[in-house]
């Protein structure tokens, strides 16, 4: 089936078969490898995207899903000359990570929460990150890093 949507501001337009997950589109037809996947069961959150402005669990989602759909992966939150996003630059600051394999599905957590709710708490950036697990940070500087880039990006 022909699946047409814009991923990263650019229109693309592929042939899926219907059982494709949205991740696998991602990862695999358009190379954009940024997006994680670390359990396959929508548990993780390393497979987490923007779609039409909520972010949503790529590993969940039947690609078709995506038909007509504004995608955003983390490929697509910096600027074009390498800027980073502001949630981008905080988590590099405060030092939101280690290894870094959940950190692209956080960011665009943070950055779906932070755009519905700019004031967010310290309770309501632990409640939003629940659906993403880090195995290394302890999520201190995480929700640290949140609440920085809350403030740049208002």
């Amino acid at each position: 089936m022909q699946l047409n949507m814009n991923v990263n501001h650019k229109p693309v337009t592929l042939e899926v078969q219907p059982n494709t997950l949205l991740v696998q589109v991602l990862r695999e037809s358009l190379h954009l490898t940024g997006t994680h996947v670390g359990c396959d069961t929508a548990q993780c959150g390393a497979c987490t995207v923007i779609v039409n402005g909520q972010s949503v669990k790529s590993c969940n989602m039947l690609a078709l899903q995506a038909q007509g759909a504004e995608v955003t992966t983390i490929e697509g939150l910096a600027q074009a000359d390498g800027t980073l996003h502001p949630m981008q630059a905080a988590f590099k600051e405060c030092h939101g990570l280690q290894c870094g394999f959940c950190t692209p599905g956080m960011v665009m957590s943070a950055v779906d929460l932070c755009t519905r709710s700019p004031n967010a708490s310290e309770s309501e950036i632990r409640e939003q990150l629940e659906g993403n697990l880090c195995r290394c940070t302890g999520y201190q500087n995480i929700v640290k890093a949140v609440q920085l880039g809350a403030s740049h990006m208002s």
